[in-house]
């Protein structure tokens, strides 16, 4: 019952994040339509870095209980965190070849993000090519914590390097932006939360029934 009240909000806040992103805020006088795409990228990006957050989160609960709920939880914040930064990486292509020319840029900013995106990949395929069982959850709970090392790396970029990446706007030392803008990058942001909460949610609800088949088939397979 709460995932489908949670499912109908993050619809909702969807449709008013589009309608405040195209139709109320402001065409942005320099980058023209293509600046609405940051109103999208920038929510993705974020929830981006949250996935790698709870990823690294996971694995620390698991490394000190190993209590096999929280290697679940580590592997659907990955799963969860791929499918984000893939889209987030799509927005970056689709505004970059207006706003820069080509479609994309080997900057600091950028080249930590898909360094973090491969990583959460690499993660992955460590657990489809080991074995199930512990060792397989300890493994990948110690590389997990790679992804939280990138973060600050990546999110600080910006401030630390040269960059083409676009400087701070809403961001500490950023100049800000339209009212009208900001109501509609919250907007979005608010949307794109409770979709990665409910996506976050739907697997991990996925993943214990997993579990729980898997168990079901040892338990016959012994008796047999």
């Amino acid at each position: 019952m709460k995932l489908k009240i949670l499912a109908i909000l993050t619809c909702v806040s969807m449709i008013f994040a589009l309608y405040m992103i195209f139709l109320l805020a402001p065409r942005e006088s320099t980058q023209g339509d293509a600046q609405r795409i940051l109103h999208i990228h920038v929510p993705l990006a974020i929830m981006g870095y949250v996935a790698a957050f709870l990823l690294g989160y996971g694995s620390v609960r698991y490394l000190t209980s190993r209590a096999s709920k929280w290697d679940r939880f580590a592997h659907a914040s990955a799963e969860v965190g791929v499918v984000f930064i893939t889209a987030q990486l799509l927005t970056a292509i689709m505004w970059a070849r207006p706003i820069w020319g080509p479609w994309w840029v080997w900057d600091t900013r950028t080249t930590m993000q898909v360094a973090l995106y491969l990583i959460l990949i690499a993660y992955l395929m460590l657990r489809a090519f080991v074995p199930e069982g512990p060792k397989r959850a300890i493994l990948s709970s110690v590389f997990g914590l790679l992804a939280v090392v990138d973060v600050p790396i990546n999110y600080l970029a910006i401030y630390l390097f040269r960059t083409q990446h676009p400087q701070a706007v809403v961001s500490p030392g950023g100049g800000g932006e339209d009212p009208d803008m900001n109501k509609a990058l919250l907007a979005s942001f608010i949307a794109v939360t409770l979709l990665f909460i409910y996506i976050l949610n739907r697997r991990l609800a996925i993943a214990k029934v997993e579990e729980e088949v898997n168990y079901l088939e040892q338990v016959l397979s012994a008796h047999e």
